[in-house]
C-alpha cells in the first residue's frame, strides 16, 4: 500500500460516499473503488460495507482508519519537520482541549508559538476534556488540557495553568433560580454544606457524564448518602451549562467556564463545595535522547513562559 491509496481510504472514510471522496482527492469514482478493492484484496478484509444506497465502515475499517490517519499524520510532519537544523519547532503540535479551553487557556500558547515558531502548524481536536489524558495516552495529542487530579497522573506529566472552583449554575428566572443556598463568591461553612446536601435529593440535576468533577460529586453524595436525582448527563461543560440555562435542574461546572464564556448571563451560581478545579496541560513522560527530548524541553520551556506566574 502507498499514500495514496491511504487517503483515498482516508476521504470514502469521512464522506461514505464514492462521489464526494473522489472529487476530494480528484479522481474518478471508478478508480476510488479500484483503490479500495486493492487495498482490501492486500489487508484480506472487507473494509466498507457498500451497495447502492449506502457506505459504511466495517469493524476491520474502523481499525484500519486508525493506522491510515496516523500514518498520513506522521508523513506530514515529518515533511515539515526535516531538512533544517535550527531551535525552530517544525512539524504538527496535536493538542485536545474543550471549546472553553480554547478561548480561556490556549491563547497566550498560540500566541508564543505563532511569534517564536512560526513553522510549526497547530491541530486542536476539542472534545469533552474528560478524555484528553486518554487522547495523550493513546498517541492522538501530543498535549491534552484537562482537569488535573490532587498528585496528577502517574504516567502523564502535568503542567498546572489555573483554577477554578466548581459552581452549581441554575437559570435566574427559572424554577431553581432562588435557592436558599450559598451564593457563589460568599464564605460557605458549615451550615450551608447542610442546607446544601438536604437540599440536593429534590433538585434535579445536570452533570458531566465523567472526569474529576463527576468523580469529586460522586464521592461527596456517597459519602454523606444522598441519592441524587439526575435529570441529564453531558459530555463537556459547555452542554451542561446549556441546559442549565434551559431550566433543567443544576448543572455543576467549573466557574472559569462561566467567567469567559457565553453563559453567564442568565445564571445565578452556588457553592458546590467540591473544592478547586485544577486545570493544566499534560504530556506523556519525557523520553531520553535525540530530537524527540530536544522538541519536549522546547515546548516545556514554550508553557513556562506563556503561563508564568
Amino acid at each position: 500500500m502507498d499514500f495514496h491509496e491511504l487517503e483515498a481510504f482516508d476521504a470514502l472514510a469521512k464522506y461514505l460516499h464514492f462521489a464526494k471522496a473522489a472529487q476530494a482527492i480528484h479522481t474518478s469514482p471508478s478508480a476510488l473503488s479500484r483503490l479500495v478493492c486493492r487495498l482490501e484484496e492486500e489487508l484480506g478484509s472487507r473494509l466498507f460495507e457498500r451497495d447502492t444506497r449506502r457506505v459504511a465502515l466495517t469493524e476491520d475499517g474502523e481499525a484500519f482508519l486508525a493506522f491510515a490517519r496516523d500514518s498520513l499524520h506522521r508523513r506530514d510532519d515529518l515533511r515539515l519537520r526535516i531538512g533544517k537544523r535550527d531551535e525552530k519547532l517544525r512539524g504538527i503540535l496535536r493538542v485536545y482541549a474543550s471549546v472553553t479551553a480554547c478561548y480561556t487557556i490556549l491563547p497566550p500558547l498560540v500566541a508564543l508559538l505563532s511569534a517564536d515558531h512560526p513553522e510549526l502548524r497547530l491541530t486542536i481536536h476539542t472534545g469533552d476534556p474528560a478524555r484528553a489524558e486518554d487522547a495523550v495516552r493513546e498517541g492522538r495529542a501530543e498535549l491534552g488540557l484537562t482537569a488535573l487530579p490532587e498528585g496528577g497522573f502517574p504516567d502523564l506529566d502535568c503542567f498546572s495553568v489555573r483554577r477554578s472552583p466548581l459552581v452549581y449554575a441554575a437559570r435566574a428566572n427559572g424554577p431553581y433560580g432562588r435557592l436558599a443556598l450559598t451564593l457563589e463568591g460568599r464564605k460557605a461553612g458549615a451550615a450551608a454544606a447542610r442546607a446544601l446536601a438536604e437540599a440536593l435529593p429534590g433538585i434535579p440535576l445536570i452533570l458531566p457524564a465523567a472526569g474529576l468533577a463527576r468523580d469529586r460529586f460522586d464521592r461527596w453524595t456517597r459519602e454523606r448518602g444522598i441519592k441524587a436525582r439526575i435529570a441529564a448527563e453531558a459530555e463537556g461543560n459547555e452542554a451542561v451549562l446549556a441546559l442549565a440555562h434551559l431550566g433543567l435542574g443544576l448543572g455543576l461546572a467549573p466557574k472559569l467556564v462561566l467567567d469567559s464564556g457565553p453563559f453567564a448571563e442568565g445564571l445565578v451560581l452556588y457553592g458546590a463545595g467540591l473544592g478547586d478545579y485544577d486545570i493544566g496541560f499534560v504530556q506523556k513522560n519525557g523520553e531520553a535522547g535525540g530530537e524527540a527530548q530536544k522538541r519536549r524541553q522546547a515546548i516545556d520551556e514554550i508553557l513556562k513562559r506563556a503561563y508564568s506566574r
